[in-house]
């Protein structure tokens, strides 16, 4: 649907990201929060994922997102970064980055509260 690929994979850290696409975005030509939500809970969640045992899955219980400027660009970046792995509950984060013309500048930042579900 978004179109999103994942790019980096380690453990604790995981970096997802989108082009530009029209349908992804709002009134005024930027991408609509919730294409930079979904980014952002997208990459917090794996992040916190790659930390937990093979063969769980992981469900977002809570987050908080800030939208700090328009989202203009030609590409997306999501970093999600544990902040306090849990056995059950993992707390994590996501920058998200707007590119254009290489230059990156934050968009958005979201904290998370992840919880493993035994696989």
């Amino acid at each position: 649907m978004m179109g999103a690929t994942l790019d980096r994979v380690e453990p604790g850290a995981v970096d997802i990201s989108a082009s530009y696409r029209d349908n992804l975005t709002q009134q005024h030509g930027f991408l609509h929060a919730a294409a930079t939500t979904a980014l952002a809970d997208t990459a917090s969640g794996y992040a916190a994922l790659s930390l937990m045992p093979a063969g769980s899955e992981v469900l977002t219980i809570e987050f908080k997102v800030n939208l700090l400027r328009p989202a203009a660009g030609t590409h997306f970046v999501a970093e999600g970064r544990v902040v306090k792995p849990g056995k059950m509950i993992t707390v994590s984060r996501a920058d998200v980055f707007a590119y254009a013309d290489n230059a990156p500048v934050l968009i958005a930042t979201l904290l998370a509260t992840m919880i493993m579900q035994p696989g």
